[in-house]
């Protein structure tokens, strides 16, 4: 997605600890801990956190499992060289694109938990973002061949407005960037159709307030097999992710990560180990009374 709609969650040092393999509270506890270190830069006039959406790519064939994250460009104004998972914020023409399965109606009804005018059409929207954010970023189209086909550019425009209605608040879903009016052409011309059903929902964070860039991301992840398409030159040295590595979730923490991107590291790793077990709360990350607290939904 464009340089000025990054999922953004705080430009700050990485944590340096090993996180992944702690046991479920003694992690809580620990994430907690370190994503509170920062003195953080809270000077911006305070905003409405955006909708925003992220994709962890997990590959299980190997003896551990790999995730895939990009390096960001060294000029880029936010996170600049940083390494982070394919996401960005949600826009109107999210909400309309057909696919070939639907969300499992338990992750739904997560998505909509503490949100503002929550809709099963605005959850569907979380998961169609990360979707459509990974291929803009990566070039990768998750999905399966055939199903439903995503309209064609013409009418992503029409249900797009160029600007929002004066009603609209701050967190209402962004109008369609070009960069979304082309992604599903790509995706109809490949035959492919996104598979929501194969999409966990696994943490949420919001930003902390008076930054300034607010967003309010859903994680997800879903197995590298879901990927059924691949658009060639997306990724470069002129493009915001200029390399992708696939790394065990020991090895990423080796990297420079945001610590949000750290702490979701850490989160999926005892997802996996539960084998995504749908049973378990999703952790949530908001700034409460001046500090960072995991929450769970």
């Amino acid at each position: 997605m464009a340089g000025d709609a990054d999922t953004v969650l705080y430009d700050e040092p990485a944590i340096t600890l090993s996180l992944v393999g702690d046991a479920p509270m003694a992690l809580a506890e620990r994430l907690t801990e370190h994503l509170n270190e920062f003195d953080r830069v809270m000077t911006w006039p305070n905003v409405v956190p955006k909708d925003a959406a992220t994709l962890i790519l997990i590959d299980r064939t190997g003896p551990a499992p790999k995730v895939l994250l990009g390096r960001r460009h060294a000029n880029l104004k936010f996170m600049a060289g940083k390494f982070v998972f394919p996401g960005g914020r949600v826009e109107v023409a999210d909400r309309g694109i057909p696919a070939a399965s639907e969300l499992d109606p338990a992750i739904a009804a997560r998505l909509m938990l503490a949100t503002a005018r929550p809709s099963p059409a605005k959850a569907r929207a979380f998961a169609i973002a990360a979707v459509r954010e990974t291929f803009e970023e990566t070039g990768l189209m998750l999905g399966r061949p055939g199903g439903a086909r995503p309209p064609a550019a013409a009418a992503l425009e029409i249900a797009a407005p160029a600007s929002p209605s004066p009603a609209a608040d701050a967190a209402s879903p962004a109008p369609a960037s070009p960069a979304a009016v082309a992604a599903w052409p790509a995706f109809a011309a490949a035959g492919v159709s996104p598979d929501l059903a194969s999409l966990q929902f696994i943490a949420r964070a919001v930003t902390p307030p008076r930054r300034p860039r607010r967003f309010d991301a859903r994680f997800f992840a879903v197995d590298a097999q879901a990927i059924a398409g691949r658009v060639d030159g997306i990724v470069g040295p002129d493009s915001e992710l200029v390399e992708l590595v696939w790394m065990t979730l020991k090895d990423a923490e080796s990297l420079d990560l945001p610590p949000i991107t750290k702490a979701v590291v850490a989160e999926l790793d005892h997802r996996i180990a539960q084998g995504f077990a749908p049973e378990l709360p999703i952790p949530f990350y908001r700034w409460v009374r001046g500090r960072f607290v995991r929450a769970l939904l």
